[in-house]
């Protein structure tokens, strides 16, 4: 294995990561290998998760976080290979973007399963071995979960309901030194959202990508977007021991958007 680059120092703890394979799994992935836990990255695509190991060396396990046996597997490959696992970072997510008149049943249950039940699923097969390692969940919702987007309710719901999850997590296994919290990212700059912006900027005749990630930063206080990077780095602290009296928070990684009183926007646009 190639020692990543910044590596920090060795340790014997063990993450798994959902949708490890793009964007901001794999930055987490690439942040907790640096900082010197030996990390599993799961998903669907293989591709996309040899590519992570090559960079890394982390442990690539193809399996749907959603499916109990698919998850009981992962988990059970986790423990082979490493022994233990120490955190897992639920990340896998997607699809809900329509509004109430335009999801079908089929697109709703998509949504559910891959934002919730991903979740869900994932950390039920993995919570003996977390109780066991005195461990700790790190559940990557959204501002979608905070606050509702235009025409994006199967998404917005499943948010929402992550941060149900992690609340009741927190509280049933805390008595076992179970910690679980959840990050509420903002725009992160990802393939997923650059193909958002792609389409954006196309519908709203904008100049490219780059315009249309200024555009919906705009009103943000720090007036771009996140680096996949920049939410690593916050779901690696709340994973470690450095936070190791955080349980049941939820923490916006937003650039302060959830600070903006957005009726007084109005005032900003007009130069007061």
């Amino acid at each position: 294995m190639t020692e990543a680059p910044g590596r920090e120092q060795s340790t014997d703890r063990v993450v798994a990561v959902t949708g490890g394979g793009t964007g901001i799994g794999a930055a987490i992935a690439e942040r907790f290998v640096a900082a010197g836990w030996r990390v599993a990255v799961i998903g669907r695509r293989q591709g996309p998760l040899e590519d992570v190991a090559r960079r890394t060396g982390a442990l690539p396990i193809v399996a749907d976080a959603a499916d109990s046996r698919d998850a009981a597997a992962a988990v059970a490959t986790v423990l082979e290979h490493f022994g233990r696992l120490d955190a897992f970072i639920a990340n896998a997510g997607g699809h809900g973007f329509a509004a109430l008149d335009e999801t079908t049943d089929e697109a709703w249950a998509a949504s559910m399963r891959s934002n919730l039940d991903s979740a869900f699923v994932f950390a039920r097969a993995s919570i003996e071995a977390l109780k066991a390692a005195r461990g700790s969940i790190v559940v990557v919702s959204s501002l979608a979960g905070l606050a509702a987007g235009p025409s994006t309710i199967g998404y917005t719901t499943a948010k929402h309901a992550l941060i149900g999850l992690t609340r009741s997590i927190a509280r049933d296994y805390g008595v076992h030194g179970v910690r679980a919290n959840a990050i509420c990212p903002g725009w992160v700059r990802t393939p997923m959202a650059d193909s958002e912006m792609d389409e954006f900027a196309t519908q709203a005749g904008l100049d490219g990508r780059e315009s249309a990630y200024t555009a919906v930063t705009a009103d943000v206080p720090l007036g771009r977007p996140a680096e996949p990077s920049e939410v690593a780095e916050v779901t690696l602290f709340l994973a470690s021991p450095a936070a190791s009296y955080v349980s049941g928070a939820v923490i916006p990684v937003d650039g302060g958007a959830t600070s903006v009183d957005v009726p007084t926007t109005a005032f900003a646009h007009a130069g007061m």
